[in-house]
């Protein structure tokens, strides 16, 4: 039994496949992110879930691709984690963006793959190897472009009173944004940048008030200048998008790249299903 999971710090997907490719079961966690979980909460999100807690002893391969994994410490930590957890199973951990890149781009082909989900990420794919020129430091100082950015422009927008008022009193009603709970929430508990993200579909909903179009047209000229701008051939390949943001803001996306002459790839939510085929070609 091989185990396919694709983690964001929100949710992770899982997906059990035999030899053959043939689907066993599917389930889904909440997020796990290693750089803002420890060994006690990664354990218990998975013990809350019986597909996967019931069939540990079952699981010959995991191959993980997680937010969070970009750094050797990271994957480190997590494959002794998963190891300890799946006693039979050879374990695989890779940064997200590698699931990104098996799910849009065809093999031996060239493409810059970006992630906009919860958080945010931008690759080179040379046809093999993957390369990366920014170091992520996590959502307080990058992101750009990520569900956490825009909850946090939509958390101060309220609070300095800067939001219209018909959309401050939905925003009050849609969610509980009393100073205790938002501090709770922000500081105390586990994911605060999950939580954070939870506010990007109040801003999708909304995207076409000129309140939101602000944001979202700073954040995507940003995350251009900031990270595909990073490599020199970034009007040469495809750019891909894997995640929630790019995909319901697609449109919008594609009229910033067009007017940096990027070329727009595949867009898609989530990658687990091009997973499941690239791992039953390899």
């Amino acid at each position: 039994m091989k185990l396919l999971v694709d983690s964001g710090s929100t949710k992770a997907d899982w997906i059990s496949i035999d030899d053959a490719g043939k689907v066993l079961f599917t389930s889904q966690t909440l997020g796990l992110n290693p750089e803002v979980l420890n060994k006690q909460e990664i354990l218990h999100r998975l013990n809350d879930k019986f597909d996967i807690s019931h069939n540990k002893g079952k699981v010959t391969h995991l191959f993980f691709y997680g937010a969070g994994c970009g750094t050797d410490r990271m994957k480190i930590f997590l494959t002794e984690v998963f190891q300890a957890y799946f006693p039979k199973a050879a374990v695989s951990v890779h940064e997200d963006t590698y699931a990104a890149v098996y799910a849009t781009t065809p093999k031996n082909e060239k493409a810059i793959v970006c992630i906009l989900g919860t958080g945010s990420n931008c690759s080179y794919f040379d046809g093999a190897i993957l390369h990366q020129k920014v170091q992520s430091l996590g959502y307080i100082a990058m992101d750009d472009c990520s569900g956490n950015r825009f909850g946090r422009h939509l958390l101060r927008g309220y609070y300095f009173n800067k939001m219209p008022a018909d959309l401050a009193k939905e925003f009050e009603t849609t969610y509980n944004v009393l100073p205790d709970p938002v501090k709770n929430n922000l500081y105390k508990e586990p994911n605060p940048n999950a939580y954070l993200a939870t506010f990007a579909k109040f801003l999708i909903k909304h995207k076409d008030t000129d309140f939101c179009k602000k944001y979202i047209h700073e954040e995507m000229e940003s995350f251009v200048e900031n990270y595909i701008k990073q490599f020199d051939n970034y009007k040469n390949v495809p750019v891909h998008f894997i995640g929630s943001i790019a995909f319901y803001l697609k449109d919008e996306l594609q009229e910033v790249l067009e007017k940096h002459h990027i070329k727009i790839g595949k867009v898609l939510r989530r990658p687990i299903d091009g997973l499941i085929e690239y791992h039953i070609l390899n």
